[in-house]
């Protein structure tokens, strides 16, 4: 009996059907089995099915994802740091000839342990430039390129730090021809402090924080300007602000004169059927070769330039004007409308660096004039010509961050010494008195000078 139980255990392939009946097995019906018999046969079943399923979770568990143990933890390190920043953010006033902006504060070093032995302490400010479409897309050195802007050496011998707060304190002026943080389409511009610190056990610590830097203009005067659409007497004059801001918005006024040619009987105008504006940005960036691909671009120091276009704001207007056929030069059109930055579209600073990266934008605007013709007789019964005319023309305009309260770092500070001005005019030459002893004065001109309590 047992054996027939191990050779059923044996068997894999279920009993096959045949004209609607299950063929016997080898070893007859269960029910030719005494009750001692079925037991132990149930039980051998119970064995063989709770073991396959044992071996599947197992296998499951080793093979699934889900089933990984933690990540690994690294050994604490017994110190960290942290950077305090002390001066405002870093903003360049003006453009590229800027003063500069200064920036200072505090590296700590925080000790966790009873005491630390360093043997170096190194921290980097440095700028990443990222190119996006880069001349060979596997190579890091054609993606990357990293200038380090100053570096500090914080101690020059090994030094032992007891538990607690350490302190080092740094500054630097950044330079204004630098570009501000720009994350564009085709580049990157980053600035960060990076922070390297080795123990006396060959550990390293390091610490990396972004910093920002900005660019601001202040306000200048709204510009006028003045386009001619030849071979039509239609002039446009526009009134804007050239200094622009990613929030907010701001007011264009905008003027159309020589919409009208008088004739004898009749005259021959023009009238606006929509005026649509956007505000365009453009980026070009020239990506350079790393020495190992020079040959791709033909040499050392050139690269390939990439540029793009990108509409960062606009909207079709299609009333609002008002219109003047009698009015002196021609008839006029006049129209007021704010235009701005559309705020989901991330704009871009304007941006001007030496590596080749350049951001700028333009105010467009797009006019759609269709022409009509008008008897003296009835003003008021204008027939249209069926000919249109769209007339396009741009402003450049800049986009800037905010400047704020802020000033620049050199008119903080105090006066240098060939500032100050002349000091009050000198005493006059005195000399000792050599003659007879002077009488004291008497008394009575003296004034008495009593002590109260």
């Amino acid at each position: 009996m047992p054996s027939r139980i191990l050779s059923f255990g044996r068997s894999h392939q279920p009993p096959q059907l045949r004209d609607g009946k299950a063929e016997s097995s080898h070893i007859g019906d269960l029910s030719d089995l005494t009750a001692g018999d079925q037991r132990r046969h149930s039980a051998a079943m119970d064995f063989l099915h709770l073991g396959h399923k044992e071996k599947r979770q197992s296998t499951t568990g080793r093979d699934s994802p889900k089933a990984k143990g933690s990540p690994r933890i690294g050994p604490a390190l017994s110190a960290r740091f942290e950077i305090q920043m002390e001066s405002p953010p870093c903003v360049f006033y003006g453009g590229t000839n800027s003063s500069g902006a200064l920036f200072s504060g505090q590296l700590k070093l925080i000790v966790t342990d009873s005491e630390v032995r360093l043997t170096s302490i190194h921290m980097d400010l440095d700028v990443n430039t990222l190119t996006k479409k880069p001349i060979a897309k596997d190579c890091p050195d054609c993606i990357n390129k990293i200038t380090i802007l100053k570096s500090w050496n914080f101690i020059t011998e090994p030094t032992t730090y007891t538990h607690g707060i350490h302190e080092f304190p740094f500054s630097y002026l950044l330079p204004g021809h630098l570009p501000a943080t720009t994350r564009c389409t085709l580049a990157n511009v980053d600035y960060a402090l990076q922070v390297e610190a080795t123990t006396s056990l060959a550990d390293t610590i390091t610490y990396k924080i972004p910093l920002r830097v900005q660019r601001a203009l202040q306000p200048t005067p709204e510009k006028q300007s003045v386009r001619v659409f030849p071979p039509t007497n239609m002039t446009v004059n526009v009134i804007h602000t050239t200094i622009i801001h990613p929030i907010g918005s701001f007011l264009v006024q905008f003027r159309m004169n020589g919409v009208v040619t008088k004739e004898k009987d009749a005259q021959t105008r023009w009238r606006i059927r929509k005026l649509d504006w956007r505000i365009d940005e453009h980026t070009r960036n020239i990506s350079p070769a790393c020495p190992k691909h020079w040959h791709k671009v033909g040499g050392e120091g050139k690269g390939q330039q990439h540029e793009d276009m990108r509409t960062i704001g606009s909207e079709c207007i299609k009333k609002g004007w008002k219109t003047d056929f009698d009015s002196p030069g021609g008839g006029q059109i006049e129209l007021e409308f704010p235009a701005s930055i559309r705020p989901n579209s991330n704009p871009v600073c304007d941006v001007e660096s030496q590596t080749g990266l350049a951001v700028t934008h333009q105010l467009v605007l797009e006019i759609i004039v269709a022409e009509e013709h008008v008897k003296n007789s009835s003003m008021k019964s204008a027939v249209p010509t069926g000919a249109a005319r769209v007339l396009r023309t741009n402003f450049k305009v800049i986009v800037t961050e905010r400047g704020g309260m802020g000033i620049s770092w050199d008119e903080e500070q105090p006066p240098m010494y060939e500032d100050v001005p002349a000091s009050p005019p000198g005493y006059v030459t005195m000399t000792d008195y050599t003659g007879e002893e002077l009488p004291p004065p008497p008394e009575e001109e003296l004034e008495r000078m009593e002590l109260r309590e």
